[in-house]
């Protein structure tokens, strides 16, 4: 900021003025680099001036300053973005001298095992928090002993878990980098020149497994009855209190086990088309069972803590103990690890960092679960199921390396012959040119990328499959195209010439299906986001229902070619005869995206009718219009035209004349109702599908009861207020009526 006054307020930059805040009010009045010719001014009224005017969702617009820049903009004190600067010491080396990672960790003995289990237990708050997406420098290598891997090699129990826990963090950053998943997280893979590898960590397991036979060993002796009465020769004792040794040999052991077996486990996830699996459930398992074992040892712990009971509390301790770490420094990689930002940020505590661990194993072992074998759309709807669970980055990371290695399908099928199976193509092409064609090596860059897209987060997976529907309906065009002009070459040649007009309505149609599929799951992830508003579900709820008619056609149309395709071989033609019924019978599959169907219409006019009848639920304010909502929502699926002809007028002429007499009459809710309990003999063996049966009855059976008596009082009484809630499916929502 320009400085016209010589009296103004001045002063030099120094690291050594900054105050404990870390942040400085202070901004250059000029381009220059800072340096003997800085000069700083305090903004600080000009600031607070400004947040005095502004209110609540204004922004300021300037010629260089858009929205983009604002979100860019630094959040002042959030330790993702703010680089305040406070240190304790300027360097390794000066802590280290310093004294803040002794070796060994105390001059007594038993304090000095406890403050090694102390230092592994903070690394796990520390791991914990770096997988939520806070930065490597910051979290795990906070520690010096990590950071001065050299120090260690005279202590034989520390140094060997500091190797596998950097081996770990490898295989981590490994994976998740590979898998390109680390873009919802920018920090997540920065190493920032970190001391990750160092030469003789591939023997990390072998180091670790003999530190591990030393202490079981000793734990073997301790629980020995003469153990008491005379040390035993050959092994030396952990600490020299040998009524503790066995607690401290167990709080030891379970630790370095569950270091050992994790890291197992995610090198047994690495191998390639998911030969590991069973191996890696393996290793999960005993995890768990060690994870078990560390929580069972705070109790022991605590009582003997170095300093007694500790004080503070045990919720944002981020030890067993609740003893503070020694040879930690949240602050030291401020100036080392640019652009890691330097503010000390706040660890999981060490009870939730366990719990971090075990839900991450259980994600994981849902992973190991995935049969390899699964088509691709087996793989799509394992996927989605999966992300119920919620599962954090480093899950999301193996599935996704799992599901696609080398281009291929599980790192084994191609695309071309995967697309082939699901979209039930004659099994003639399946070697055919066409597939060199470049709209089908398209097609197959598409479909894994969807594949891809649908392991990340819920808010970027949104914004991804919004992206992504116009490469799909551009796909479809290409495709048409492509499949013609090669039906036109070589309708003159002697080869079947419905061979490849199958291949061209098969393939197209499942395009199609694919592309309402991905609209319709851009849908609901808006409900898991929140992102839409009470008075916004009529319109939400109206283009699911558009999409899920045409998804219903598409899926119903490919079950028939699938069942033509696949049938009459080998079959007399009474047994063709008999089977005509059954064929052209709906499949409960579709069935159950009419249930959908049904709940969906049901809500558009009821809350249609409420609007036209009662004067609620419309979209007013002084912002936005509906039809700006309207765009505003479904502006990607609107420019991908999903469905045809589809537009806010679409919109408005379906709900205009929408009223509770009519929709009585034709209970959408009741149809559902009845579909869903009719169903429930077809999926018998699917604990899944019954669930969400039995989620629609409750939503339809809560709806039909709300429409009738909303219907039955006419004009609605002023003290009866209609809401919404998402309390039986995640995203149909039940009307609750209720006197205010």
């Amino acid at each position: 900021m320009e400085n016209n006054s010589k009296d103004s307020e001045s002063r030099r930059y120094d690291d050594d003025e900054d105050d404990a805040g870390g942040t400085s009010s202070f901004v250059n009045n000029n381009s220059n680099p800072p340096g003997d010719q800085t000069v700083w001014t305090d903004v600080s009224i000009l600031l607070n001036s400004a947040c005095n005017d502004l209110q609540d969702g204004e922004l300021i617009n300037g010629e260089n300053f858009n929205l983009f820049a604002a979100m860019s903009a630094l959040e002042i004190m959030d330790p993702k973005m703010d680089s305040g600067i406070v240190c304790k010491y300027y360097s390794v080396d000066e802590a280290i001298e310093n004294g803040a990672a002794p070796i060994p960790l105390s001059q007594n003995k038993t304090a000095d095992v406890h403050c090694i289990i102390d230092v592994m237990d903070h690394l796990v708050s520390c791991e914990a928090t770096w997988h939520k997406g806070h930065s490597l420098a910051q979290t795990v290598f906070s520690c010096l002993y990590l950071l001065r891997p050299d120090i260690t090699s005279s202590h034989a129990l520390l140094n060997s878990y500091c190797t596998v826990l950097r081996s770990t963090c490898n295989a981590v950053i490994s994976v998740v980098s590979d898998t390109r998943t680390h873009e919802e997280e920018d920090l997540f893979t920065i190493t920032s020149g970190l001391p990750l590898k160092k030469d003789g960590d591939e023997k990390c397991l072998s180091i670790l497994n003999v530190i591990e036979e030393t202490v079981s060993r000793q734990l073997n002796a301790c629980k020995s009855p003469s153990h008491k009465k005379r040390a035993v020769e050959d092994i030396e004792p952990l600490q020299e209190n040998l009524d503790l040794e066995e607690g401290y040999c167990k709080a030891v052991l379970c630790r370095l086990r569950f270091r050992k077996h994790f890291y197992h486990a995610l090198v047994c996830l690495r191998r390639a088309q998911g030969r590991g699996l069973d191996s890696a459930r393996k290793h999960i398992a005993s995890c768990l069972v060690e994870l078990h074992s560390i929580l069972k040892s705070e109790e022991f712990l605590r009582s003997n803590s170095r300093y007694g009971m500790c004080e503070d509390g045990k919720e944002n301790s981020t030890t067993a103990s609740g003893c503070q770490p020694i040879g930690f420094d949240p602050t030291l990689n401020s100036r080392l690890s640019a652009p890691a930002p330097p503010r000390a940020i706040k660890l999981l505590c060490w009870k939730k960092a366990v719990e971090y661990f075990k839900k991450l194993l259980h994600d994981l072992d849902v992973v190991c679960a995935n049969p390899v074998e699964s088509s691709y759309e087996g793989s799509l709807q394992f996927v989605v199921e999966f992300q119920k669970l919620l599962p954090d980055l480093v899950a999301r990371s193996h599935l996704q390396f799992l599901l696609v290695q080398d281009g291929k399908l599980y790192g084994r099928d191609p695309m071309f012959a995967v697309i082939c199976k699901a979209a039930a193509v004659p099994e003639i092409t399946n070697n055919h040119d066409l597939q060199k064609n470049e709209a089908f090596v398209h097609l197959g860059q598409l479909a894994i990328t969807l594949l891809k897209i649908l392991c990340t987060n819920a808010a970027w997976q949104r914004r991804q499959l919004g992206k992504v529907l116009q490469d799909w309906r551009i796909i479809y065009m290409q495709l048409e195209l492509a499949l013609r002009k090669e039906f036109e070459e070589r309708s003159n040649i002697s080869i079947d010439e419905n061979l490849f007009m199958k291949m061209y309505k098969h393939v197209l149609s499942w395009i199609e299906e694919k592309t309402y599929w991905i609209a319709f799951r851009f849908l609901i992830l808006g409900f898991e986001l929140e992102l839409y508003s009470p008075y916004e579900y009529c319109m939400v709820y109206w283009y699911i229902y558009v999409i899920l008619i045409k998804l219903g056609e598409k899926v119903h149309l490919r079950m028939i070619t699938n069942n033509e395709t696949g049938n009459r071989k080998g079959k007399k033609k009474k047994d063709s005869m008999k089977d005509v019924a059954r064929e052209h019978s709906i499949p409960p599959v579709v069935l159950l995206l009419q249930c959908h169907i049904y709940l969906a219409e049901g809500l558009t006019l009821m809350i249609s009718a409420l609007r036209n009848e009662h004067g609620v639920f419309l979209c007013q304010g002084p912002f936005n219009t509906e039809k700006e909502r309207f765009i505003q929502h479904f502006e990607l699926l609107q420019k991908a035209c999903i469905p045809d002809h589809v537009s806010y007028y679409s919109f408005r002429d379906y709900t205009a004349h929408a009223q509770f007499n009519t929709i009585v009459m034709c209970n959408y809710f009741k149809e559902a109702q009845r579909i869903a309990k009719e169903l429930r003999s077809s999926f018998s063996n699917d604990t899944k599908k019954l669930a969400e049966l039995r989620h629609i009855e409750q939503v339809a059976e809560h709806n039909g009861i709300a429409l009738n008596l909303i219907s039955r009082l006419g004009s609605l009484d002023p003290s009866l207020k209609v809401s919404f809630e998402f309390n039986h499916h995640p995203h149909f929502a039940t009307a609750v009526v209720k006197r205010s």
